[in-house]
């Protein structure tokens, strides 16, 4: 099962590989999103898994450089370099001792917090605006 999405990482990365191969995004969205979503709804899910997915490739070629140095972040490269159609969950297991840090779909770090640090952020004080400076 994938981390944080639905779904199982085969189905992922099929959607992934679909993106990849397909003339354009939309073509791809249409193909694997065959629902009610609408197209843009449909893309929109389809680049949120692409990009987990390029995220977490990246992670790993610096993490495993060894085995990863020459491959480009795309799920075709990755296949061809571990011999297989199922390249997530056999990442998944080449790199579980390092699944703590990689993120989602293939590993279970958390998510990264948005909108900075709250300790440091500054919040405007309630009340009327302040009167405009003539000059």
């Amino acid at each position: 099962m994938a981390a944080r999405l639905p779904g199982a990482l085969v189905e992922i990365e099929a959607v992934v590989v679909c993106l990849e191969q397909a003339r354009s995004l939309e073509a791809a969205a249409d193909a694997v999103r065959t629902d009610d979503i609408g197209l843009i709804g449909a893309m929109r899910w389809a680049v949120r898994r692409r990009r987990a997915v390029q995220i977490s490739l990246l992670t790993l070629k610096g993490l495993l450089p060894e085995h990863f140095l020459e491959c480009a972040p795309t799920m075709t490269d990755f296949r061809r370099r571990l011999e297989t159609d199922r390249a997530l969950e056999h990442l998944r297991e080449i790199a579980a001792a390092h699944l703590h840090v990689l993120p989602p779909p293939l590993g279970f770090a958390p998510p990264a917090r948005r909108g900075g640090d709250r300790a440091r952020a500054h919040q405007q004080q309630p009340g009327p605006d302040p009167p405009r400076q003539t000059r």
